[in-house]
């Protein structure tokens, strides 16, 4: 277990890292952006889209395979048992026999699916073993031309579905899915079953996020307390997912959900690093995607008690003035090279924050007022003569839209 909290130890940093960096390069740029789920794991490509991509689709039976040596290739002979899709040219039919030349184990009567792109001739993917029922699945599953919510509702029944294969590949619909379409489906949501989900310690570490996500837009007063007690597991590890729990937490109970997670997450200094981060990512979720849920004022406020943990105060400045949060103005010029922030990463973020000050009004309308304006001029005209090295690498990768 250390292992593994280790490596998401580690994972975090890395983003942290990345995440800093883009901060520099486009602080401030009001780009609407189509994301994926905001807590799932990362998107990979589900079978309808292997299957819309592919120019012939196959569902075969496995013959018989042969292991290639050094001077000839592997083999692998299947049966035709129907026709998924092919253009008018092809001539596949019930009953043909493919043969491609890589070896793939199997057993007489294993179904596969064989998905080919044309060319000269058909070149065929690795087999995908199917069942009946993954295949069916896939067949009967809305193409992804189809829109994204009607495509849900069919995969919503698929997770945690006993076949592994169906089940995994529900879930990466979700993951690939924007959050704006799943919270269309919150009436559609089995919510005991997610609950059920939820407590099992058996449902994967990757889905906890969907789920805890799913729980917020379909939860109950009820399930109010149950959330708060998975929230607070004391735990000495990484958490994955517990990110996603804590905003459907805060989509289900607002503004005094916010301030317990202030409570036992942002306030006490001894709280695991990644669980504050946790909490972070939830308030960031809530600014993007909160539709008013909480006020913006008070997820700001929430923000600026972060400024307290030394390890995350480069990422909070940074929000803080995506966030045209300028009231801490004279905070961070009183932090700036203090003994718990005297870390060039700090450093850096505040000239930055004091960098977006000073251009005022964005074109979006925001930014800051004309005093503040002035004020972060001056203070950038200090900081110039203070300490130019990192002025001047705070600026190298800065550009706002």
């Amino acid at each position: 277990m250390n292992r593994l909290t280790n490596f998401f130890q580690h994972r975090i940093l890395k983003q942290r890292t990345v995440m800093g960096l883009l901060c520099g390069l486009i602080l401030l740029a009001q780009v609407p952006v189509a994301q994926a789920c905001p807590f799932c794991s990362a998107p990979s490509l589900t079978l309808t889209e292997q299957l819309s991509q592919s120019d012939v689709a196959v569902l075969v039976q496995w013959i018989e395979a042969e292991k290639g040596d050094l001077e000839k290739a592997g083999k692998t002979v299947f049966e035709v048992k129907e026709i998924i899709r092919q253009s008018d040219k092809d001539k596949l039919k019930v009953g043909d026999k493919i043969t491609i030349n890589r070896h793939r184990p199997g057993k007489k009567g294993n179904l596969f699916m064989l998905l080919g792109t044309k060319g000269a001739e058909v070149d065929w993917g690795d087999p995908i073993e199917v069942t009946e029922t993954s295949y069916h699945y896939v067949s009967q599953a809305p193409p992804p031309e189809e829109k994204t919510s009607k495509r849900l509702r069919y995969f919503l029944k698929f997770l945690e579905f006993p076949d592994q294969m169906i089940s995994n590949d529900a879930y990466a619909e979700f993951a690939n899915a924007p959050y704006e379409d799943i919270a269309t489906l919150s009436k559609d949501m089995p919510r005991e079953k997610i609950r059920k989900w939820l407590s099992d310690p058996e449902t994967p570490v990757t889905r906890i996020g969907l789920y805890g996500l799913l729980m917020g837009l379909c939860g109950q007063g009820e399930d109010v307390e149950f959330m708060e007690k998975k929230i607070n597991e004391p735990t000495k590890d990484f958490r994955l997912g517990i990110d996603g729990v804590i905003s459907g937490y805060l989509l289900l109970t607002g503004s005094d959900g916010l301030d317990k997670i202030d409570e036992s997450k942002f306030v006490p200094k001894d709280v695991a690093f990644s669980e504050t981060y946790a909490a972070m990512q939830a308030l960031r979720f809530m600014w993007t995607y909160g539709d008013g849920r909480i006020d913006k004022a008070r997820l700001r406020k929430s923000m600026r008690l972060l400024l307290d943990r030394p390890e995350l105060t480069d990422l909070v400045v940074a929000d803080l003035a995506r966030w045209d949060d300028w009231s801490v103005m004279n905070r961070l010029m009183e932090m700036y090279g203090a003994e718990d922030y005297n870390i060039p990463s700090i450093k850096r973020a505040i000239v930055r924050y004091l960098l977006v000050a000073s251009k005022g009004k964005n074109k979006n309308g925001g930014g800051p007022d004309a005093a503040t304006t002035e004020k972060a001029k001056e203070l950038l005209a200090k900081l110039r003569e203070e300490d130019p090295k990192t002025v001047k690498s705070a600026e190298r990768f800065f550009f706002l839209k």
